[in-house]
């Protein structure tokens, strides 16, 4: 049997003296990934992409972006049951240079485009940073 799980979360950025730079968090089993986590009762994916970014990052002072929503799904197993996770990721931009590390991930790191996209080590959030990223330069960010 396979159980349908949802999380949300956001692609964060910074600008530091005029270069775009991008958080990515070092899961446990060691993926470099963006803040995201499991929507908690009625909340709607944003407010759950938010509350993820105070979690995960420590970040309160930035702002969800419109018009960029993009997703990805996977599945893994967990406790003998199959679980298909859909992520969806909306795109932040943080008005503070630091961000502190939670104890769910083991680093976390601002990266330029370049070295965020060959950091990333899976598809989906690598192609979706692509989309971000190319969204990000059309609206003037």
């Amino acid at each position: 049997m396979t159980v349908d799980a949802t999380s949300a979360g956001a692609i964060l950025f910074r600008d530091t003296r005029g270069r775009r730079e991008y958080l990515l968090l070092k899961s446990r089993p060691g993926d470099w990934e963006f803040p995201k986590g499991g929507v908690e009762g009625e909340e709607e994916l944003q407010q759950t992409a938010i509350r993820e970014v105070k979690e995960e990052a420590g970040i309160e002072d930035f702002r969800l972006l419109d018009g960029f929503r993009d997703e990805y799904d996977y599945v893994f197993q967990a406790n003998g049951q199959t679980i298909h996770k859909t992520v969806h990721l909306f795109i932040a931009k943080s008005f503070e240079a630091s961000a502190e590390l939670s104890t769910e991930h083991r680093d976390l790191q601002w990266r330029d485009y370049e070295q965020a996209i060959n950091t990333i080590t899976q598809d989906g959030p690598r192609e979706i940073l692509e989309d971000a990223h190319e969204f990000l330069d059309e609206n003037g960010y």
